[in-house]
């Protein structure tokens, strides 16, 4: 904790005063903990302190630490107050709207007591989450860029996408529209920077064509039907998301085959971090209903 109030505040008078100890306390604290470990923590500046690479590798387990007792306080008291606990996924939104809602039904009813939050977002911002111990364990992707060293996967399932539209949209009457006709075509994609929207626009340029130029960039998949309801945009998105749409009637999806498929998900937790119990039930439900859901499940999938 002194540590922690150093670097925030990066002064040891201040840090101390947090804290409720006096400074020579502090100090002598400090010192005592440099000693054991046989290295200076804090460089010693003329107006404050700064942690040297020594102290920010201590600081950040510090803080693992405080979180891990942090967790451990709120879990006791959720058992204590008759509750299983408290369990946050983080999921991508393909098997949010597939995986999920069946796992969540089963967890609702053999564990009614277990409190589970879930968060949709891209694996990048999920990923950051897990690290951060925001969510305890995600279902998402794992690329070549992502630092993997304390994170395990567990393949679930390859993920197709396809185009969508409106119900009516001229382009659904054509028996099978070609990708130079999709081209000239408005549409709805992934904001720039993500993996869909790289390889959508490269599918089209490696048929030596021009990407659409009228796009509307959005990550914001609850947006999609309203945004294609009163215009002739076309929309890509993961075939989960597509045929749930389309099974209430909001959209149809377009006749065509599209190349720019998504490399396979899956589970994703920390290797340096234990779950709590509810996290391994709410783990182990998720793997029960992901068996049922795709139940050819991904062989020789991509870990990197």
């Amino acid at each position: 904790m002194l540590m922690i109030a150093i670097e925030e505040h990066g002064n040891i008078h201040r840090a101390a005063e947090s804290l409720n100890m006096s400074q020579p306390a502090a100090s002598k604290l400090l010192k005592d903990l440099e000693d054991l470990i046989g290295v200076p923590l804090f460089e010693r500046l003329p107006r404050g302190m700064r942690p040297t690479w020594y102290g920010e590798s201590m600081i950040r387990h510090a803080r693992i630490a405080l979180a891990s007792l942090g967790e451990a306080g709120a879990e006791i008291e959720a058992l204590k107050a008759g509750h299983a606990g408290k369990v946050a996924i983080g999921a991508i939104a393909g098997p949010a709207m597939t995986l999920l809602p069946p796992a969540l039904a089963r967890l609702d009813q053999a564990h009614p007591d277990l409190r589970v939050s879930v968060v949709v977002e891209s694996s990048d911002v999920l990923l950051e989450q897990l690290t951060q111990n925001r969510i305890d364990l995600m279902v998402g992707r794992l690329f070549a860029r992502h630092d993997k060293r304390n994170l395990q996967y567990e393949p679930i399932a390859e993920e197709d996408v396809c185009a969508i539209a409106r119900p009516g949209h001229p382009l659904l009457s054509r028996r099978k529209p070609g990708l130079s006709e999709l081209a000239k075509l408005p549409w709805v994609v992934p904001p720039e920077g993500s993996v869909l929207r790289h390889r959508f626009e490269l599918m089209f340029q490696n048929a030596g064509l021009q990407a659409p130029r009228q796009v509307t960039g959005t990550a914001a998949l609850v947006l999609l039907p309203r945004l294609l309801q009163d215009s002739d945009h076309l929309a890509v998105v993961p075939v989960d998301v597509a045929r749930h749409y389309a099974a209430h009637g909001m959209v149809k999806i377009v006749p065509v085959e599209l190349s720019c498929r998504m490399d396979s998900f899956g589970f994703i937790t920390r290797t340096d971090w234990l779950l709590s119990p509810g996290a391994r039930t709410v783990l182990a439900t998720l793997k029960t209903a992901a068996r049922k859901v795709y139940p050819s499940p991904t062989r020789g999938a991509r870990k990197d």
